[in-house]
């Protein structure tokens, strides 16, 4: 566990840069305006947006690295996801997979290119830790590593853009961690979950809800197992980070994920609650985004 809780603490411990965070910042004292429901990208027609060729930057990194661009189907709007950059190692034992998201079509350039700074330097971290961790293996007799990053778009509708990020780490077992960033394609902000509360009293509301939750999928399911409560086997599950990942659904609900190995044994894998509306709505600033 000690090497998975490792690979957890690096990936978490990447730097956001400074224009970004300023971004989230400032995204927290923006209140969003509505528009008129039927000024929607539906507009744009989505078949030429779809025959059309996108050209990106190739991105300044080490000739080491095997790099490629590729899009994806235009995702229903004028905002699209595509693979930025692509990392392969393919040595013997040690195999690693990194694909890079990035966005486009954003007209906040600043928003934009802070969000794909982010991505790459995340997958360059990682790179380089699999090459560090390679030698030290190599020089303990060799063994197996293993190392995969990738995306997916997990929300895409005429109002938000989450894009999760996942990375798997395979040193004899393995560890998954998953960042989720949310968009707010209109305002071109992004949505940050202190944001869309008064104050930090919903840790609390959702904490409590996802714990009765646990307990209750426990009851239901012997095959089912969290950490939480006095009979927990590791450290038991209290409460939420501030800045815990998220995502909001289609449906405008909110979900709330945890890293393989945080709350419950690894073969239950990444975990989401989506969390009912009405336990949070008391603390909501406003319903524009969780309804």
């Amino acid at each position: 566990m000690s090497k998975l809780n490792d690979s957890k603490k690096q990936y978490d411990g990447i730097k956001i840069p400074e224009e970004l965070s300023q971004i989230v910042h400032d995204s927290i004292r923006k209140a969003p305006k509505k528009q008129p429901k039927n000024k929607t990208f539906k507009q744009w027609g989505i078949g030429i947006a779809a025959a059309a060729t996108l050209f990106i930057t190739s991105v300044n990194v080490s000739p080491a690295l095997a790099q490629s661009l590729s899009t994806v189907p235009v995702l229903g709007s004028i905002v699209q996801v595509i693979t930025l950059q692509e990392i392969q190692v393919a040595k013997d034992t040690y195999n690693a997979e990194l694909k890079t998201p990035g966005v486009t079509g954003l007209e906040n350039k600043e928003l934009e290119k802070t969000l794909n700074e982010k991505y790459i330097a995340e997958n360059e971290a990682l790179y380089k830790d699999f090459q560090k961790d390679m030698k030290v293996i190599e020089a303990e007799g060799g063994g197996h590593l293993g190392m995969e990053s990738t995306y997916e778009v997990v929300t895409d509708t005429d109002d938000i853009l989450s894009i999760s990020r996942y990375v798997v780490n395979t040193v004899g077992s393995s560890s998954t961690t998953m960042r989720t960033d949310t968009i707010d394609k209109k305002n071109e902000i992004l949505i940050t979950l202190p944001s869309l509360f008064k104050n930090d009293q919903y840790i609390e509301a959702i904490s409590t809800y996802i714990k009765e939750d646990m307990i209750k999928q426990m009851a239901a399911d012997e095959n089912i197992t969290y950490w939480v409560g006095s009979e927990a086997d590791f450290e038991s599950f209290e409460a939420i980070r501030p800045d815990q990942t998220f995502s909001i659904t289609a449906n405008h609900k909110l979900t709330i994920s945890f890293d393989k190995y945080e709350v419950a044994p690894g073969y239950m894998g990444v975990l989401t609650f989506e969390i009912p509306t009405e336990v949070i709505k008391s603390h909501l600033i406003s319903d524009y985004y969780i309804k």
